[in-house]
């Protein structure tokens, strides 16, 4: 009898269900549903993707094996603290972004006390990450830095994650002060190596525990295989490096970028096989992200329903404009009016506070695809590097070095999002060509192939293949040649 898993994602949008067959190592897609989210009680959106399937929503053992991630509760709120802003401090942020969190604010050894403190009580992040020191390096920044955490009075939990031999002493501070702290693996145990694994599992345990106070999210983590629904971005990414690496036993499809445009947030996820082959005198600093093989960023002010007004903010109304003008192919030199701007800004105001709205008449259609097209090309340019323009006696660069992540190496791009799977394929890859067009001095991917995740099955992809790499990445493969430009 094959195996049968239902694999869940909760997202601020919509809920989606994806149920799978694993007969040997042959995985097949049985059936799969979606529904709006319904944050009072998010089971009801989720019995909703069940129904729609034929099935009811029960906790009955004989059910499937279900497997669940979530962005629904939008992400912890986080600070990274470390020693020196651009290693430690850096490379703890880079552990919590590429964990499905949502980092706040980087602080640093360097910046005064006062500052630090003042930061921890504004943000009141839900958790700490606490980095310091290579292993046998410095020890004086954690405890300075714990010491700030206790004087700030906060109840959020603190993943300790710097030098292992002042781990010790940095728990007892938090013991004697009543606070919880999780010990790990050190981010950054030497200058050329980042740890993403240990620290990345603590924050997702924490995401577990936030997540699951949320209605009804907590019915579906006891559903879910070991209680554990993982951040949805993480889970993507996790999808994006099993298509990308591969496996011992099966070659991989090569540097991937992935391009996912959410309600609340815009993520993008780049993964360059190659890098894997740098020796440690090549890989440099850690902070240097041009040299990690996997990397992700996310915008959490980019999204097309609770951040729809980040996106007018950041390019203004008049680039949504350029973007509708540039996709219909009438793009002129004549401003948009004010009633017209004025109009944008309050469909972007009512998408936030009516999440589940869908597009209705031309206007709407043309305003949402324009809005997907700015955000995206805000992420990417924010995420990959570019071309030097002028001199920099400082860094002694000159006008034509590359500086930053190189994604020329890539050759397929991946859309994700429901803003992809909501319209016909042809007219999301047709936004993927439009918006590599305006690369600019960027380091965009040279001559890519595009394809859309139309069926929303990486974050499945990511889950399943924890499991069963090998059937899974043969399922991806097959399916990221379904829908290509």
């Amino acid at each position: 009898m094959p195996e049968k898993y239902h694999v869940y994602d909760v997202g601020s949008t919509y809920s989606k269900l994806s149920v799978f067959n694993l007969s040997g190592q042959t995985l097949t897609l049985a059936g799969r549903s979606e529904h709006l989210t319904t944050l009072e009680d998010i089971t009801q959106g989720l019995a909703q993707t069940r129904a729609a399937l034929g099935q009811s929503w029960s906790l009955a053992p004989e059910d499937p094996l279900v497997l669940a991630s979530s962005s629904a509760a939008g992400g912890l709120r986080m600070v990274a603290m470390g020693y020196m802003p651009t290693v430690t401090a850096k490379a703890a942020k880079e552990v919590a972004m590429n964990a499905g969190a949502r980092v706040l604010e980087v602080v640093s050894h360097d910046e005064p006390p006062e500052y630090r403190l003042e930061i921890l009580r504004e943000i009141r992040p839900d958790i700490i990450l606490l980095a310091g020191g290579t292993d046998g390096g410095d020890r004086d920044s954690m405890a300075e830095n714990a010491a700030i955490i206790v004087k700030a009075g906060l109840k959020a939990i603190i993943i300790v994650a710097g030098n292992v031999a002042a781990q010790p002493r940095i728990a007892e501070i938090f013991e004697e002060a009543g606070l919880s702290c999780v010990r790990v693996g050190n981010v950054m145990p030497t200058i050329h190596e980042l740890r993403v694994g240990p620290a990345r599992a603590a924050i997702h345990q924490q995401f577990i525990r936030q997540i699951t106070c949320a209605p009804g999210l907590a019915e579906l983590a006891s559903l879910a295989g070991g209680g554990e629904v993982i951040p949805t971005p993480s889970a993507i990414l996790m999808g994006a490096e099993l298509a990308a690496l591969g496996t011992h036993r099966q070659d991989g499809l090569g540097g991937i970028l992935v391009l996912d445009i959410g309600g609340a947030t815009t993520d993008v996820h780049s993964v360059i096989p190659m890098l894997k082959e740098l020796r440690p005198e090549e890989r440099g600093l850690v902070i240097n992200n041009d040299k990690q093989v996997a990397f992700r960023t996310v915008e959490g002010y980019l999204g097309l329903r609770v951040s729809a007004c980040g996106i007018v903010e950041t390019v203004g109304a008049q680039g949504v404009f350029d973007w509708r003008d540039q996709l219909c192919g009438t793009k002129t030199m004549e401003p948009a009016e004010p009633a017209e701007k004025k109009r944008l800004t309050d469909y972007a105001a009512a998408l936030e506070k009516n999440t589940g709205h869908i597009p209705n008449g031309d206007w709407e259609i043309e305003i949402e695809a324009a809005l997907a097209a700015a955000a995206l090309d805000a992420a990417l340019k924010r995420h990959c590097g570019y071309w030097i323009t002028q001199y920099n006696p400082v860094l002694g660069l000159a006008p034509g070095a590359p500086v930053g992540r190189d994604l020329r190496p890539i050759k397929l791009v991946i859309g994700v999002g429901g803003f992809f799977s909501h319209r016909p394929p042809e007219a999301g890859l047709e936004l993927l060509s439009q918006v590599f067009k305006n690369r600019g001095y960027s380091l965009y991917p040279e001559d890519p192939q595009f394809c859309l995740d139309y069926d929303y099955l990486l974050y499945a992809a990511g889950l399943l293949g924890a499991l069963h790499p090998e059937p899974v990445l043969s399922f991806l493969k097959n399916y990221l040649t379904g829908v290509k430009l």
